[in-house]
Formats: structure tokens, sequence, C-alpha cells
């Protein structure tokens, strides 16, 4: 086990270290200069990431699946990127799915013995049927929770994509994966609390592979979120906007298309640019592995 005394997220900030007696103001401005640091250190990461972000989009369109794993704030992290890809992105349940140590409770209350046992990752793993079709990534701050080091090692063994996700260069995480993404954000203002900046840059990366990952699958149009789920009156809305802007017609034409596509999105741009019926639409989709762009050239128009 690697001490915490040689980990960057457990040093003390010596910036920080009267924090207890600063004014309020002063306190909190010295959190926003620490958090600030923050897109700079993914900066300097950014070809791992699109790295990570190829290479998991090749496993999604061979059949794989995307698989976060994480113990406290990490896994935390994982759940919730997995679980705003269904209703943005029309994606099933269990394309992108996130595992956190110690379970469903781990989410809303601390179980920090959880992160100790590389077998319960095993455990978790095995249960969602883990191949090497699909891609797992192991989110720890200070590199070296065995939960994630678990986790990883058995990806490896079944031949999964093994990916890295810490805010720590050298650790034994970074160590055995395929791809590490190690944006280091340095000592936290509150040492240890790796929930500040090493959470931050943490979910700035994970938007970055599911996003990147769901544009490359064709789940976006220019800036369109067009398999979006229609689930909700704000979501039922959303795709009307959605399809108005990507066909340029008004809300009543919009609001028809989607009525004809039975809510989708992304169907319903495709008649209204093309003009055609809705099986041919639908077969365009599937030829083009429902990348819009393509359909609609396919299908003799011009997108917008």
């Amino acid at each position: 086990m690697v001490s915490l005394d040689t980990i960057t997220t457990e040093k003390r900030l010596e910036a920080s270290k009267d924090i207890d007696r600063l004014p309020t103001l002063a306190m909190l401005r010295l959190l926003n200069e620490e958090d600030a640091q923050v897109p700079r250190a993914v900066e300097k990461v950014l070809p791992a990431i699109a790295k990570a972000v190829d290479a998991i989009a090749d496993r999604l369109k061979a059949g794989g699946r995307l698989i976060y794993a994480g113990a406290g704030t990490s896994g935390r992290l994982g759940v919730l990127d997995s679980s705003e890809c269904p209703p943005t992105y029309g994606t099933d349940p269990g394309l992108v799915v996130g595992i956190i140590a110690g379970g469903r409770e781990a989410m809303f209350r601390a179980k920090e013995g959880a992160e100790d046992s590389e077998e319960l990752a095993r455990e978790d793993l095995r249960a969602l049927l883990l191949t090497e079709c699909d891609a797992l990534v192991a989110i720890a701050a200070s590199g070296r929770t065995p939960y994630a080091l678990g986790a990883l090692k058995y990806a490896r063994e079944q031949g999964a994509l093994a990916i890295a996700l810490s805010c720590s260069e050298s650790s034994p995480l970074v160590a055995l994966a395929d791809i590490a993404i190690t944006p280091v954000t340095g000592p936290e203002v509150i040492t240890g609390s790796t929930r500040m900046k090493a959470g931050t840059a943490q979910k700035l990366v994970l938007n970055m592979l599911s996003t990147g990952t769901m544009v490359r699958l064709g789940k976006v149009y220019g800036n369109l979120m067009v398999d979006v789920r229609a689930t909700n009156e704000k979501l039922r809305a959303r795709a009307r906007r959605i399809v108005m802007e990507a066909a340029a017609i008004g809300e009543g034409e919009a609001a028809r298309f989607l009525r004809e596509a039975e809510g989708s999105a992304k169907l319903a741009i495709l008649l209204a640019l093309t003009g055609k019926d809705r099986a041919t639409c639908e077969d365009l989709l599937t030829h083009t592995g429902g990348h819009l762009r393509e359909a609609i050239k396919e299908g003799g128009a011009k997108p917008t």
C-alpha cells in the first residue's frame, strides 16, 4: 500500500494553513483561487481523455458497455454521470453503468470501509458480467483505493479496456491502466478532502468521457441532443425546440413531426428535412448507425 505521505492529494496546502483564522470572504476567495486551477489541470491531460473517448466509443459501437467504478466521492460521481446518460442521450440504462463500493446505500451515506476491499469490486463486476467487450473506468483521487484497484485488475483479467482516472500521476492505479487520465490538482484547501479540487476535476473528466463518447455514437447533431427522451413536459418542450432548430420549422410543424415520429426528435428531424415516409427514414438511420447528419445526406437533403 502506498503511503499517504507520498500522495499529492494528501499533502498540506501552505496557502490554507491558517484558513480557520481568515474572514469569511477571504476564506472563500482562497477556495475560489484554488478551484480555478482545476480546469488547467484537466487541460493538460486532454490528449489522454481524447484517446479514452475514441477507445470507449469503439467498444460501445461493437456492443460493449462503459462502466465506472469507484468509492466515496469518486464512486458517486461515476454513478451520477452514468445515470444522466439515458434521459440526455436516450441510451439503454445498461449501456453506461456506475458502481460504488458499498452499493446503492453508499450513494447517500458514507460506507468508508467498503473501499478497502479489492474482492468487493471483483464481485460487483462479476455480477455485471464484465467482458472483453466493455470499457472500465476506475476512479480514485489518490490512485491507491483498493476497490478501484480491484476493479481495474479484474478488467484487465477479463480483457476489458482498463482506464484509470486519478489525481496522482504516479500511483498503483495508473500503473495498471491501458489509458491513464491524471489531472493533478495538488493539495486540497482542507487537507485530504478530495471531494473538493480532485472531485471537481473528476467531474469535468467524466463529463468529457460521456459527452465525447455520445457525440461519437451519433447521439448529437450539431450541438443538439437529438436522442433526448421526452419523458416529462420540460423534455417534451426541449424536443420541440430541438426539431425546430434542426429543421428550421415552426413549433406547430415540429409538434406534428414529433407525433409522427412517436416522440423521437432525431426521426422527426429526418422526416422534416427529407420529406420521406417514416419507414424510409428509419431505414436511413439504421443504415447510418444512428448518425443523423449522414442519414440526412443519404436521404437527399442538406444538413442545416
